[in-house]
């Protein structure tokens, strides 16, 4: 008898559907055939499947089985396939009913006792069983609040394949499983009016926070800039549906979305240490999984001590800060990861850290200072779009009480900067969710300077000798500057702000 069940397969973060086509066939010699670029663990199924399948009270006998994965082209790695196998060799053995089988998906790993264990990757193939039409997915019942987030699907979890059996035959169907939304936002989080004094980074990181702009903090350590950076965090807009669900499936994919039973809106923040590996930062392994790049998508990337993080290593992140993904190549393919993210880069001054510092006791020599700073590569601060120098805090600023803004009072600003631009952006048809991604070929006519703005910066573009790249960065932070004003116009101490934040920041405190 031929029975086909439909499971799933990553590549990168994105999901394909998989046809498990069983023929199975009594008489002739018994034995078990796979076809399908099947890796090592997927061929092991045969293993767990079948010794499952006996234990729970199902045993094949002697029959010819021939397996298909198709399309045989697609790479298919990991253990959620197990339970899709089972149920097809159910299916052509007329345990089950082969027509209950082909508008579901079933993902999960079997033990040998039957029992069905989480596997990674369940939200983005339950994504791609909605696009196709599916009714329903059925999963391990850890896995179920998972695949529940999305919408317009029927997800069912099952402890065992008993229970999955049971429910294909109707003598007792599975529980839907219904998940829901959060709302809140960083509850218990550091907020910004924790952050004694420096007024001038809390205003650099609120443009940075409205615009969706790179950011470098410079200072001596115990400043504050770590702070600064967590807190940056809250002030930033909550996820919409579609961002929430993109990064889910991100943290979903590297098996790190663990028993999360909402879609959540908080934005994410990762911090890697500076001995994390190439592969760790920008993603990779085989098959590849998404580093710490990909899990910042449509939030933070805090890079503490930058300096100190290799430079090749460093250089890597130039192509998910231009373009907004990674793409890593193996022999057996390629997958694109998703990795657009603010960068918050901290570092101090130099290799002692007291440059510029009031107490003195800098021990650095120039050459010191510039071999120190140029440990991150010219092209890579080419696409920082905002410097800030730190300074320590006086002893008033440390001992006094808290003062400043809340992160909610400066999210609601950095919220309504966000709307004048997409609704700009809307009005042109135009793609970006933030000024830091407005097409380079629109940067002039929707960052258009009044008289004095265009003096202005015709002056500082050679005084800083700004690149085309840092011309079209000065302007993006000029109309991010001008949105949250609130006007329409980018006029020149829009300009004129842009600039400071555009200047070295060594060379800022040192003015």
């Amino acid at each position: 008898m031929h029975v086909t069940t439909l499971s799933g397969a990553l590549k990168g973060v994105s999901a394909h559907i998989v046809r498990i086509e069983v023929r199975m066939r009594k008489g002739g010699f018994p034995g078990f055939h796979m076809v399908g670029l099947a890796d090592t663990a997927v061929r092991e199924s045969r293993v767990r499947v079948l010794t499952a399948l006996e234990y729970s009270g199902y045993p094949h006998g002697e029959s010819c089985i021939t397996v298909n994965l198709a399309p045989a082209d697609l790479p298919k790695s990991g253990s959620a396939l197990d339970l899709a196998l089972a149920v097809g060799l159910l299916g052509a053995s007329g345990i089950v009913p082969a027509s209950s089988l082909g508008s579901l998906l079933f993902l999960g790993e079997l033990g040998l006792r039957g029992s069905l264990r989480p596997v990674r990757g369940v939200l983005p193939c339950a994504l791609r069983a909605r696009q196709e039409g599916l009714a329903g997915v059925v999963v391990p019942s850890p896995n179920a609040r998972e695949a529940a987030m999305v919408e317009r699907l029927e997800t069912r979890g099952a402890p065992d394949l008993a229970s999955v059996v049971s429910h294909l035959a109707g003598a007792q169907p599975l529980p839907v499983s219904i998940s829901r939304q959060a709302h809140a936002v960083r509850q218990g989080a550091l907020d910004m009016s924790d952050v004694r004094g420096q007024a001038p980074a809390k205003r650099a990181m609120e443009v940075a926070a409205a615009g969706g702009h790179n950011v470098m903090l410079t200072g001596p350590p115990g400043s504050g800039k770590t702070m600064l950076a967590r807190a940056y965090a809250t002030i930033l807009p909550p996820l919409t549906e579609e961002e929430a669900l993109e990064t889910a499936s991100i943290y979903s994919a590297a098996g790190l979305l663990g028993g999360l039973a909402e879609v959540t809106v908080d934005r994410p923040f990762r911090a890697p240490h500076h001995s994390v590996s190439n592969a760790g930062l920008v993603g990779g392994g085989n098959p590849p999984r998404p580093g710490e790049v990909s899990l910042a998508h449509n939030g933070v990337l805090f890079l503490d001590e930058m300096p100190e993080f290799g430079g090749m290593t460093l250089d890597l992140l130039m192509e998910p800060v231009e373009e907004g993904h990674v793409t890593i190549v193996r022999a057996a393919g390629r997958a694109r990861f998703p990795a657009r993210f603010s960068l918050v880069g901290a570092m101090n001054p130099c290799r002692c850290g007291q440059d510029g510092s009031p107490r003195g006791g800098c021990s650095c020599s120039h050459n010191d200072r510039r071999r120190y700073a140029s440990r991150i590569s010219g092209p890579l601060m080419d696409r920082i779009d905002i410097r800030v120098f730190v300074p320590p805090l006086s002893y008033r600023e440390m001992s006094g009480p808290g003062s400043g803004e809340s992160s909610s009072a400066i999210r609601g600003r950095v919220q309504a900067a966000r709307a004048l631009h997409i609704e700009r952006m809307n009005e042109h048809g135009l793609p970006g969710r933030s000024n830091a991604t407005m097409p380079a070929a629109s940067v002039e006519r929707l960052c258009e300077l009044d008289g004095a703005g265009c003096r202005l910066v015709e002056r500082v573009v050679d005084e800083l000798g700004l690149s085309a790249r840092g011309y079209s960065r000065l302007l993006r932070v000029a109309r991010t500057i001008a949105d949250l004003d609130g006007t329409q116009a980018v006029e020149e101490p829009h300009v004129a702000e842009a600039v400071q934040y555009a200047r070295p920041a060594a060379e800022t405190h040192r003015r």
